[in-house]
């Protein structure tokens, strides 16, 4: 009988991130020590269906078949569906270990609005914004123009509030650029934050590691070749400056640290998580953008390179991972239900 652990590497999904989680899947599963593991690829269409196997041996069957031979879930699932809550919802309705955040935390991590909500509470800085109802908008996008305009300045980013990678973000300069922004942004969720832009922008992103007892990596420098660091900077380019470690002096590292620290634990992240920060170049404040709980693991994806410039491989940072999601499920485990 074999004493190897079998983990479900789970990607694709109904998401606008499909094909980005398709190769962070790729990356994960090449990098998993084999004689460590039994991979299953668990692949979800863009229409919802679950298959199961290699590309040579695809079938579709219901999760909840296929779930109770897995003894640890690795999701990949980049945005809508996977990185909100859902699919970790139902990992714990059929009690399976999974990597990374839970229901909470992965729903407030991916929420724009809701994230931002969280910080202030906690009174950790975040840029000025506003949230924009799409019902709102469409019975009169002029007043809503003139009430952005009213609060905010330009530049302004636009923003859905639930989605990743930077799909249906865009820079606006001017009026007509908001409407033409707010309305992409609405193809995407109904619920749309706008956001005030630092004119002179420096951008920062930590790895966090652990579920109570967290680890940071080094800071890594974003410089991207274009407006800002999108969709195609992100995974397709790979014409952005990544400086690993940032230019950045010993108080300046401190405080990206603790800020980090301190909004994974308001979320109750769990796993990993990659914490994004804005600095205000003329003020000297940093601002925190966002956390992502299931951050690109592509080849060209900033948290797993953190982490091996914080002397810890990929394949070393997958094991920790794993053993992670276990600690965590066993934890869970001991509570009386």
């Amino acid at each position: 009988m074999s004493d190897k652990l079998t983990v479900g590497v789970v990607f694709g999904g109904r998401s606008q991130e499909h094909e980005v989680s398709i190769r962070s899947a790729e990356s994960v599963i090449g990098a998993l020590d084999a004689t460590k593991y039994n991979i299953v690829p668990i692949g979800i269409t863009k229409e919802g269906e679950w298959l199961v196997g290699s590309d040579d041996n695809k079938f579709s069957i219901p999760p909840e078949e296929f779930l109770k031979d897995i003894d640890v879930m690795f999701p990949l699932l980049h945005g809508t569906y996977g990185e909100d809550g859902a699919v970790q919802g139902l990992f714990e309705m059929l009690n399976v270990p999974y990597v990374g955040a839970g229901v909470t935390g992965s729903a407030v991590g991916m929420d724009k609005a809701v994230f931002k909500n969280v910080m202030e509470a906690q009174g950790l800085p975040v840029l000025p914004y506003a949230l924009l109802v799409r019902s709102e908008w469409n019975a009169d996008n002029e007043t809503a123009l003139d009430q952005l305009e009213a609060v905010l300045e330009y530049p302004m980013f636009v923003k859905p509030a639930n989605l990743g990678s930077s799909v249906g973000i865009s820079k606006c300069s001017e009026r007509i650029d908001l409407f033409d922004g707010i309305q992409a942004a609405a193809k995407y969720d109904r619920r749309i934050v706008v956001e005030q832009a630092v004119k002179n922008v420096r951008e920062f992103e930590i790895a966090v590691l652990g579920n109570d007892v967290l680890e940071t990596s080094v800071v890594g420098e974003l410089r991207p070749s274009r407006e800002f660091y999108d969709y195609e900077a992100k995974y397709v380019t790979d014409d952005t400056e990544l400086l690993i470690p940032a230019k950045l002096d010993a108080r300046q590292v401190k405080k990206v640290r603790d800020l980090a620290l301190a909004a994974y634990k308001a979320i109750d992240g769990a796993g990993m998580g990659r914490v994004d920060f804005l600095l205000d170049v003329d003020t000297g404040t940093f601002y925190i953008n966002e956390i992502n709980t299931i951050p690109g693991f592509t080849s060209i994806s900033m948290y797993p390179k953190l982490w091996e410039a914080t002397h810890t491989p990929y394949s070393e940072l997958l094991d920790r991972l794993i053993a992670l999601a276990l600690e965590r499920h066993e934890e869970k485990a001991a509570l009386q239900h």
